[in-house]
């Protein structure tokens, strides 16, 4: 009959017999000396069965209900803002749809005028072309400009005052009545011709 692996082991002298009072007995359980050394592994949760698991305190929020917790109020801020934005973004159009329907048919403005009228507006300087008497009424506060979907409208003092009572960014020039004889902050004359 053949010989067992460890029969033949012996025999070439590679491998000493090892007394068997020497050999660690195996646990009490019942199992294999092999995982005596290790805990045992379960393939859910990486924890042992049956063992207890250690007493939390009550003020230790678990690390994934913290990350719930924050995810949920970073939402509800963004919601929050995303209704502001589009509240605003609501009551932008109305001003705008009041101001163009009040604006509607009322533009002094000409097409064939030989003046400039130059004024600061949005940090940068614009221009609104009229005619002599225009410019005249525009430096005497008469007449006003009104922003409009990227255009300068030349309108009435009131019709501007309307504007302004409705969105005070979209007046773009409206003098006072009574100022320094036309001259604006810098000194400069506001009919100088450029």
């Amino acid at each position: 009959m053949a010989e067992s692996l460890r029969d033949q082991l012996l025999k070439s002298g590679i491998v000493k017999q090892v007394r068997e009072e020497k050999r660690p007995a195996p646990p009490q359980g019942g199992k294999s000396h092999r995982h005596a050394g290790k805990p045992p592994q379960h393939k859910q949760g990486g924890k042992p069965q049956g063992a207890p698991r250690p007493p939390r305190d009550q003020s230790e929020i678990d690390l994934a209900k913290a990350y719930a917790i924050r995810a949920q109020t970073e939402a509800q801020e963004r919601k929050r803002a995303e209704q502001a934005a589009a509240e605003e973004a609501r009551l932008r159009r109305e001003r705008k749809a009041k101001i163009q329907q009040l604006l509607e048919g009322k533009s002094l403005n000409k097409a064939e005028v030989d003046h400039l009228r130059h004024f600061e507006y949005g940090g940068k300087i614009r221009r609104v072309h009229v005619d002599a008497d225009q410019l005249a009424a525009i430096n005497a506060g008469e007449l006003g400009v009104v922003q409009q979907q990227g255009r300068y409208l030349l309108v009435t003092r009131e019709i501007a005052e309307q504007v302004r009572a409705i969105d005070a960014h979209q007046v773009a020039l409206l003098v006072e009545p009574g100022s320094e004889g036309g001259v604006g902050e810098d000194g400069v004359p506001d009919d100088l011709m450029w």
